[in-house]
C-alpha cells in the first residue's frame, strides 16, 4: 500500500462520518419519544446498543481525520506554533457552537434550562486536546502509552472514586460539584446532577480520538491493514473487560471505548477497501463533508418545529394518524426521524453538488 499524498482526502472517511451523522440525527428526531424502537435508544445505563456505537465512532473519525490533515503538515516541517493555534482556534469554535446551540434550545423550549456540555462541546474539548498531542508528541508508541494510561487511570479512579452507579460514582460527583443545575441532568431537591458528555467521562472520550488518531497514521502512511487484527483485539479486549468494568456509554468506561473502537476499526477497514481501493460509491460523502453544520442545523430545526409548537401538530397529520393503526406507534415515530433526516441528506447534497462547504 502506497501512502498518501499530502492535502489528499480519503472518501471512505468523508463517506462513513456522513453515515455516523445520519445515523446521530436518526436517534436525535423521533416523532414521539414515548414510541420509539429499542435499537434506536441508548443502553439506560450498563450496556450497549446500536445507537450507543454513533458518538464513539463519529469521535474515532475526528481523530482520523486530525491524521490525515495534521500529519502531512508536521511531516513537511511545519511550524508547530501555528499548527497548535489552528487547532485550538478551531477547537474554541466547535465549543462555542455547542454552547450557542444550547442558549438556543433554552430559548426556544419551554421548560428546557441551558446546559453547559454537551456533544459538541466534548467533540471540540477532544480536538484540540488530540491535536495538541500529535503535534508534540509525534512518536506512535508514546501516543499508544497514553491511549493505554488514560484507559487504566480512568478504571481505577471509577473504582476508588465510589463504583459504577449513578449518583454515587466519581463522574456524576464532579459533575455536581461543577456542573450543577446546569448538566444534563439535575435534581433541584438532592442538589445531585448527571451529564453523559460530563468532565470526568470527556477523559476516556479523549482516548477514543486518540485510537482515531493511530488509525489516521496507518491510513496515511499505507499500513491500513493492521486495521483489521487491531479493530479484532480491541472488541475482544473491551468484551473481556467488561466483564469486571461493564459497558457503559454514559460513563464513557474503558471497556466501552475498546469496544465501541474496535468495531469502528473495522468499520474504517471495511470502507477504505471498498470505496478507496475497489471504487465503490462513497454513499454518504456529501452529508460527511458538512457534518457539523448538518448536526447544526438539524438542531436548530428542530428546536424551531417543537419551541413553535408545529412539530406535533405537523407530527399527528402527517405520521401518527396514516401510519399508527396499520403499522404501529414505533413505526411512525421512527418514519418521522427517517424523513427529517432524508431532507438534512439532501439538503448537504445539494451543498455538495455546488461545492458549498461549511467549516466551522
Amino acid at each position: 500500500m502506497k501512502a498518501l499524498q499530502a492535502g489528499a482526502r480519503l472518501s471512505s472517511i468523508d463517506a462513513l462520518r456522513g453515515l455516523t451523522v445520519a445515523a446521530m440525527l436518526l436517534v436525535n428526531s423521533a416523532g414521539d419519544w414515548g414510541h420509539v424502537y429499542p435499537w434506536l435508544e441508548h443502553a439506560e445505563w450498563h450496556g450497549c446498543t446500536p445507537a450507543d456505537f454513533i458518538f464513539p465512532f463519529f469521535l474515532l473519525i475526528v481523530g482520523v481525520s486530525l491524521n490525515l490533515a495534521l500529519g502531512p503538515k508536521i511531516a513537511a516541517g511545519a511550524d508547530t506554533s501555528q499548527l497548535a493555534r489552528m487547532v485550538l482556534l478551531r477547537a474554541a469554535r466547535i465549543v462555542l457552537l455547542g454552547i450557542g446551540l444550547h442558549i438556543v434550545a433554552w430559548a426556544l423550549l419551554e421548560g428546557r434550562g441551558f446546559r453547559l456540555l454537551g456533544v459538541l462541546q466534548r467533540i471540540g474539548i477532544c480536538f484540540a486536546f488530540a491535536g495538541l498531542l500529535l503535534i508534540y508528541v509525534r512518536n506512535g508508541l508514546a501516543q499508544w502509552a497514553l491511549f493505554v494510561a488514560i484507559l487504566l487511570v480512568y478504571w481505577v479512579l471509577l473504582v476508588a472514586g465510589g463504583g459504577l452507579l449513578p449518583d454515587t460514582n466519581l463522574a456524576d460527583k464532579i459533575d455536581t460539584a461543577l456542573l450543577g443545575k446546569y448538566a444534563y441532568l439535575y435534581d433541584a431537591a438532592s442538589g445531585k446532577a448527571h451529564d453523559p458528555e460530563g468532565w470526568l467521562s470527556t477523559l476516556p472520550s479523549l482516548a477514543t480520538v486518540i485510537l482515531g488518531v493511530r488509525a489516521g497514521a496507518w491510513l496515511r502512511t499505507g499500513q491500513s491493514r493492521r486495521l483489521l487484527p487491531v479493530g479484532v483485539v480491541a472488541c475482544m479486549a473491551g468484551l473481556l473487560w467488561s466483564t469486571v468494568l461493564p459497558l457503559n456509554k454514559q460513563l464513557w468506561t474503558s471497556s466501552f471505548v475498546l469496544w465501541t473502537g474496535g468495531f469502528a476499526l473495522l468499520a474504517i477497514a471495511l470502507a477504505h477497501w471498498l470505496i478507496d481501493q475497489r471504487g465503490w460509491p462513497a454513499f454518504g460523502r456529501s452529508l460527511g463533508v458538512n457534518a457539523i453544520a448538518a448536526y447544526a442545523g438539524s438542531w436548530i430545526a428542530t428546536c424551531v418545529l417543537a419551541g413553535s409548537g408545529a412539530m406535533p401538530v405537523l407530527y399527528t397529520a402527517a405520521f401518527d394518524q396514516p401510519l399508527t393503526p396499520s403499522l404501529g406507534a414505533d413505526f411512525s415515530s421512527m418514519a418521522f426521524a427517517a424523513v427529517f433526516t432524508g431532507l438534512f441528506w439532501a439538503l448537504m447534497h445539494w451543498f455538495y453538488r455546488r461545492g458549498w462547504r461549511i467549516t466551522i
